[in-house]
């Protein structure tokens, strides 16, 4: 689903799924706190183990107005609003891991980085406990990891990812990471062939927009992943019901031209409609060098449209020295535009249905993204986890687009090529 910026995990302070996730979340805490102080007495039994992650990066964009930024929740980025931003790929986080039996154990996840506000105040990320009733068969409860991708488990963890962030034309209009609810899985062997098979169900967090809130509830999917030898395949379909409050102005005042009205506002305006993501992918890492390549459409009856992208990405392993290409594409295609026929109503209601159709065609047009990069860069180990990376982008924005640029200014020039200089240091602890 492709909205806008920004991204809040906050919920209604008394509502029941509020106090829910907050109750597991002290539940947690309080099992990791007494396990710790027992610890303390016979500190080689720990059942603990805290890891850390971070990003430290810097972007600089070719095109002065408007923004690249690495997601379509953040709410600026390189280009028109800083010539060198560090918020696109900066992150730092945390993960706590209790052991608490050989069937239970908890996790707990927490990330900073740029929110709508511009602050990087932590969000909780992973809060979830899973039970593992057979060594096939597990069940976890809480805020889990959506698997939609190939490199979703750790997309954020940019040490663990081979680019300086996974293609934006597929992982950055999919701003769904996680659930509130629960997941099951169960691993299937056939051979030398490792079958994991999950499903989800639940609600994922909110979408805090200037003056709207985006809902997403009755969450569900089914992921898949075969892995034999150096070979992973992976294919998911995720499926929500996503919702704009307040509803927009603009589809209210379409209802009130009669029917030609309702039907517009009906087809574009997102009121529990659903959105779906289907992804196929697949990577070959045998050591020496690397291979992967993913596809996605993402699917919504409303103005949101359309999106279907893909990349092919390849890199060679030479010491500590791993140079990349990768190619990627995101098309759309846009809900209905036709907008009102002046002519079949008064004519002293022209102007208020010129000034219609000109807002739906711009709301259209915010989410019409047809793009294709090019991208080569190289990553170098410089010492024990820690990487540095230098990426270039060339970008290629499609006629009638804006592409995945945000905070488009009226001199932005569509059909034309941005560059994208990118470095980052990447560590884990």
């Amino acid at each position: 689903m492709t909205v806008a910026p920004s991204r809040d995990f906050s919920l209604p302070a008394n509502s029941p799924r509020s106090l829910a996730y907050k109750l597991l979340v002290c539940v947690l805490v309080s099992i990791m706190w007494q396990a710790a102080q027992a610890d303390a007495v016979d500190p080689p039994a720990s059942m603990f183990s805290f890891n850390g992650f971070g990003t430290a990066g810097v972007v600089h964009s070719s095109e002065a107005q408007a923004d690249f930024t690495s997601s379509s929740i953040k709410p600026n980025g390189a280009g028109y609003s800083h010539n060198w931003s560090v918020d696109v790929d900066s992150r730092i986080g945390a993960q706590l891991t209790a052991d608490i039996t050989p069937q239970l154990s908890a996790v707990v996840q927490v990330i900073a980085e740029q929110g709508y506000d511009n602050t990087y105040k932590p969000n909780v990320e992973w809060a979830n406990v899973k039970y593992q009733f057979t060594s096939d068969f597990g069940v976890r409860l809480g805020r889990i990891e959506l698997p939609t991708f190939l490199v979703s488990d750790f997309r954020k963890v940019g040490y663990a990812n081979p680019w300086v962030r996974p293609p934006i034309e597929v992982y950055g209009v999919a701003p769904l990471t996680n659930n509130d609810g629960v997941d099951v899985s169960y691993r299937l062997h056939f051979g030398d062939v490792t079958n994991t098979l999950r499903g989800a169900y639940g609600s994922s967090y909110k979408l805090n927009l200037p003056g709207i809130v985006v809902n997403t509830h009755n969450l569900w999917g089914i992921f898949d992943t075969a892995e034999y030898a150096a070979v992973v395949f992976h294919a998911s379909y995720l499926q929500a019901k996503a919702t704009v409050e307040p509803p927009t102005a603009l589809f209210g005042a379409f209802r009130q031209f009669g029917p030609a009205g309702i039907a517009i506002a009906d087809e574009n305006e997102l009121s529990n409609k659903s959105v779906s993501i289907v992804t196929f992918g697949a990577s070959y890492d045998p050591g020496g060098w690397f291979a992967m390549s993913e596809w996605t459409r993402i699917s919504s009856h409303s103005f949101l449209g359309v999106n279907t992208a893909w990349y092919v990405s390849g890199g060679y392993r030479i010491g500590k020295f791993t140079p990349y290409i990768t190619s990627s594409q995101i098309t759309a295609s846009k809900a209905s535009d036709s907008g009102l026929a002046a002519a079949d109503f008064p004519a002293e209601f022209a102007g208020t249905i010129a000034a219609l159709d000109a807002g739906l065609e711009a709301i259209l047009a915010s989410t019409n993204h047809i793009q294709r990069s090019d991208s080569v860069g190289g990553r170098w180990d410089v010492a024990k986890n820690i990487d540095l990376k230098l990426q270039y982008d060339r970008m290629r924005i499609g006629a009638d687009s804006t592409g995945t640029l945000i905070n488009i200014q009226p001199g932005f020039k569509q059909d034309d090529t941005v560059n994208i200089f990118s470095a980052t240091v990447d560590f884990v602890f």
